[in-house]
């Protein structure tokens, strides 16, 4: 069982950067795959980046790739997901979650995998 509370949401300008961190509770957090999504209002949960237990192999949605980074502490039992280049449309409420075991890379994007959710951090790119 993991617990995952995010943080470090807020209003940024376009262009701007913020830092989301994910602190997880629980033992063996190297065993848990984790996975940032986001939902913007009347919009489905959209997939956003995911990284595997060790850390060693990352995912992104195409529409973040090159501005947005997904890293872990395990020590700290910590993901964090830096996004640079912020723009209006990543306007969203952010959920870190978790899945026990490996990410697949043709399942990786599914909302269904992850067992484990925090309760999201709101962010908000002003135009």
């Amino acid at each position: 069982q993991v617990q995952l509370v995010e943080s470090g949401g807020g209003l940024v300008q376009t262009g701007g950067s913020l830092r989301l961190p994910c602190a997880a509770s629980g033992r063996t957090f190297s065993d848990y795959g984790v996975g940032w999504f986001r939902q913007a209002p009347g919009k489905e949960r959209e997939f956003v980046a995911a990284i595997s237990g060790r850390g060693g192999t990352t995912y992104y949605a195409d529409s973040v790739k090159g501005r947005f980074t997904i890293s872990r502490d395990n020590v700290k039992n910590m993901v964090y997901l830096q996004m640079n280049g912020l723009r209006p449309e990543d306007t969203a409420t952010y959920y870190c979650a978790a899945r026990i075991g490996s990410l697949y890379s043709t399942t990786y994007f599914q909302a269904r995998q992850y067992n484990y959710w925090g309760q999201g951090t709101q962010v908000t790119v002003s135009s």
